[in-house]
């Protein structure tokens, strides 16, 4: 099983939701998260924003658990999604997953997910 991890910018969530669901994603996980990479918090002149508390900007955190033959299609639509072009559209990380178990069953790996 597979990890997919992606950080986003907040506004794409939805299309990004409806992306996954097209490529039969059923759940996920969102977080709200804050971070900065190569621009170190510049938004390059990109976003309207231009007031922040720090240089982190905000961004949505989302992962998904699936079968290792699914992971590279959930990537891909997460990428369609939320491109945008601009600075910031985010990454995606895809890791190994030794287990899963579903805590009220104790249903394991693919039935727990």
């Amino acid at each position: 099983m597979k990890k997919v991890e992606a950080i986003i910018k907040p506004f794409k969530l939805s299309l990004v939701k409806e992306a996954l669901h097209e490529v039969g994603i059923s759940g996920m996980t969102v977080s709200d998260v804050k971070g900065f990479g190569r621009q170190r918090g510049s938004t390059g002149g990109i976003d309207k924003i231009e007031e922040y508390d720090d240089e982190f900007l905000v961004k949505m955190k989302l992962e998904v658990i699936v079968e290792d033959e699914d992971a590279e299609k959930v990537a891909e639509a997460i990428k369609k999604a939320a491109y945008s072009g601009k600075i910031g559209d985010g990454k995606i990380f895809i890791y190994n997953i030794d287990q899963v178990i579903r805590i009220r069953t104790g249903e394991k790996d693919s039935d727990a997910v």
